[in-house]
């Protein structure tokens, strides 16, 4: 069968209704990524959990659900402390005092709750504790005196406490904002449509409230054709974030005045090898990047592709079949001319109507499940066909947080183009 043949909606005898990220002859409720057959229901908002492989483990409880659990528990937590402070005081002889509780809520409340809301938790709590002593006949005794000064006194501090967490969570709020302009400046996405091509990036942190990190993409029309670039910076931190900077700027004014992409590549190397003189530490002499290049030329069909130490890209045909684009001569990373140096040779390959080329990092394929097995992109792409790139990307993130059990150890950063 050949890829022409294809629709967009997927193989011939596809039921219309389906998915266009189904395999054909699933049910139209399934997911995408189960086996033909498996129905988890009807209603189409719910997000149907697929029926693991033989050798894959049972699913584990979504992360985001424990958390948000653990969440709910923890703004309970003061008025539970009071709950039992004020049982514990009124089951008990005198002499035994609630105190601990008392003073831990208006605490606990500090750094979950408004400032109005830690003010009435402590006033509750200083109210709580009168009436408590006040039922047991102790009101005027000297301890419980001291009792109703320390909540009181502990109350204050919450209260102030409230305030510098307060304050923090501003400055956050701020260096996240920082953060997000940062990636739009970097990592800017790229148009739905470039050249006539149909593009979709997509980054993932694996660290929580990170936005940008090693993970590097770029896409530019010029007069040579569509060229883009995926890559991979060692290390992290601000260090990283400079030189994925100083690779898509290089890029992007390579791409536009080089004729070949053979010339892209070596100008990516002087701009690393400049930028390596400027770094302290092990930075300054083990500093490399992996990436891939790949040109589509206007009108031509085909794509050239130019690999250096980086992942193969995919083709995925209409059909559903896979290919990867393997390199015919192996080479070193950018950034790495000192330990040998060699023409750069860019492959050639066929680039058929509703085909896509599918670039990432290694923060796809270096994803282990719970038993420590990779996650192999190939394998789960096999067979299946997408209606554009935006959805082929959002199935590859779902897949590949579901073979993780929900921690990623590696920042992802995919690119997908689809010839129309």
């Amino acid at each position: 069968m050949r890829p022409d043949d294809m629709t967009d909606e997927g193989p011939p005898g596809a039921d219309p209704g389906t998915d266009p990220g189904q395999n054909p002859g699933t049910d139209p409720g399934t997911d995408p990524g189960q086996n033909p057959g498996h129905n988890p229901g009807t209603d189409p908002a719910d997000p149907a959990v697929p029926d693991p492989p033989p050798h894959a483990p049972p699913p584990a409880e979504p992360e985001g659900r424990r958390i948000s659990y653990a969440r709910t528990f923890v703004r309970l937590l003061p008025a539970l402390l009071l709950v039992a402070g004020a049982v514990y005081d009124s089951t008990t002889p005198s002499a035994f005092t609630a105190a601990p509780f008392f003073t831990a809520a208006p605490l606990v409340a500090a750094p979950l709750y408004s400032r109005r809301g830690t003010i009435l938790t402590g006033l509750v709590t200083v109210v709580l504790v009168v009436l408590v002593h006040l039922r047991l006949g102790i009101l005027g005794e000297a301890d419980a005196i001291t009792e109703t000064v320390t909540v009181a006194t502990v109350s204050v501090l919450a209260v102030l406490i409230n305030s510098l967490v307060r304050r923090s969570s501003e400055q956050l709020a701020s260096a996240r904002e920082i953060a997000e302009a940062a990636q739009r400046a970097v990592l800017p996405e790229p148009a739905e449509r470039i050249g006539g091509f149909q593009i979709a990036a997509r980054y993932e942190a694996a660290q929580a409230d990170a936005f940008i990190g090693g993970d590097l993409y770029a896409v530019q029309d010029s007069p040579h054709g569509v060229r883009l670039v995926v890559g991979d910076v060692r290390g992290k931190g601000m260090g990283a974030v400079a030189a994925v900077a100083v690779v898509i700027g290089a890029f992007r004014e390579a791409a536009e005045q080089e004729a070949t992409l053979e010339a892209v590549a070596q100008r990516l190397e002087r701009a690393l090898a400049r930028e390596g003189t400027r770094r302290d530490g092990i930075d300054a002499f083990e500093g490399f990047t992996t990436a891939v290049l790949a040109e589509l030329p206007h009108g031509d069909g085909t794509v050239r592709v130019l690999n250096r130490g980086h992942p193969p890209p995919l083709l995925l045909y209409a059909d559903g079949t896979v290919r990867p684009l393997l390199s015919s001569r192996p080479a070193l990373p950018l950034g790495m001319a000192e330990l040998g140096a060699w023409p750069d040779r860019a492959d050639r390959a066929d680039f058929p109507g509703g085909a896509t080329l599918l670039l990432y990092t290694d923060g796809v394929t270096e994803t282990r499940d719970p038993h420590g097995r990779f996650y192999d992109l190939e394998e789960r792409l096999e067979g299946r066909t997408f209606r554009d790139p935006r959805a082929l990307l959002a199935a590859v993130s779902r897949d590949v947080r579901r073979h993780s059990g929900g921690h990623l150890t590696d920042d992802m950063a995919l690119l997908a183009v689809r010839r129309p």
